[in-house]
């Protein structure tokens, strides 16, 4: 199909449609969607994917796209073939990525994750049916990427010195791995607690944004923060989670680590900030001013930081609902593709 072209505002309105669109799914056709994703990565259950299509929700917003955009110019400027990597841990965590290129009037050469790809398929095949003008913009691949300008790449630290060496010659953004964590004062109320296990719980604990560690205060009490937490006990019903709650109980009891347990998840006291599956790191501290310069000195690995005092970067609860603006790694996407020219 021959390019035609679209205005900021034109586009905007197409995603905004396509929020509508993803807002009013059906119960039929979301289930066979989710089941689909599911044979894909088993991970993908249809909280994960009800949860995911929440957020793009949020972020196809018409008003909150305008904002988003408005200190950017993206007219009257030649498309560029942006080359999009995407990982597989959380449904639709490219989309972000996705919405960037094409709102700005890129051209999207998308690898999808071969964990993710069925989701990312249809949202897409939906944006095309809103807005017809959008298929010569996109370009699906699975093979070894060609013909582009610039690249977004989202990996593990092992593939992210693979895409700094293979992209080095191209303006690039790479992504490594990063966890959130959480500052407790011990002052939490029970919601406030609760709220808390969302951070913890949602997607498995498989995303950037998923807290893995808390930082709390010298001789914290965990008997209330796992009374609050009760209602995640479901999370065992996903076998591979169960499978992964034996196996780190079984290698902790074998190597006589000391751990609290409340049955469906397990507290270990450790200073590294990225735990397994089914395992929660905490850290002691008793000098606020050690505690922020800890965390200043490892910013490069964290994605956000929880919390209800106000050196931390997202409210306890909203860490799985992050804005338009809340960049992975921090750096600002759009910022990137204005500077292509």
């Amino acid at each position: 199909m021959a390019e035609k072209f679209m205005t900021v505002q034109e586009r905007i309105a197409a995603f905004e449609k396509l929020g509508n669109y993803i807002g009013a799914i059906d119960a039929i056709t979301f289930k066979e969607l989710s089941l689909t994703a599911r044979n894909e990565n088993s991970w993908f259950t249809e909280d994960s994917v009800r949860q995911a299509f929440s957020g793009i929700v949020k972020y196809l917003n018409g008003s909150a796209l305008a904002q988003w955009t408005a200190g950017y110019s993206f007219e009257n400027k030649s498309p560029k073939r942006v080359a999009v990597i995407t990982a597989g841990n959380i449904p639709l965590v490219g989309f972000h990525d996705l919405l960037a290129v094409l709102v700005s009037g890129n051209k999207l050469i998308i690898r999808p994750s071969s964990k993710d790809t069925a989701l990312m398929k249809y949202v897409i095949s939906k944006l095309v049916e809103i807005e017809p003008r959008f298929e010569s913009f996109i370009e699906f691949t699975e093979q070894q990427l060609r013909d582009f300008d610039a690249v977004i790449a989202t990996g593990s630290d092992n593939s992210s010195r693979y895409f700094d060496y293979y992209f080095k010659k191209y303006p690039h953004i790479i992504r490594k791995n990063r966890s959130s964590c959480a500052i407790l004062s011990g002052f939490e109320s029970e919601e406030e607690l609760t709220t808390l296990a969302a951070d913890v719980f949602t997607y498995f604990g498989l995303g950037c944004r998923n807290v893995s560690k808390l930082f709390v205060p010298v001789e914290y009490d965990f008997a209330k923060l796992f009374e609050s937490w009760q209602s995640y006990e479901k999370v065992l019903l996903h076998h591979k989670y169960h499978n992964n709650y034996d196996y780190q109980k079984s290698i902790l009891l074998i190597n006589r680590d000391e751990f609290l347990d409340n049955g469906f998840i397990l507290l270990q006291e450790n200073k590294k900030l990225v735990s397994p599956i089914s395992v929660l790191y905490y850290e002691s501290y008793n000098d606020w001013n050690d505690l922020i310069q800890k965390l200043n000195s490892q910013q490069d690995k964290i994605q956000c930081v929880v919390g209800n005092v106000s050196q931390a970067s997202v409210r306890i609860g909203e860490a799985q609902s992050p804005g338009l603006d809340d960049y992975a790694d921090q750096i600002n996407t759009l910022k990137f593709l204005s500077s292509l020219g």
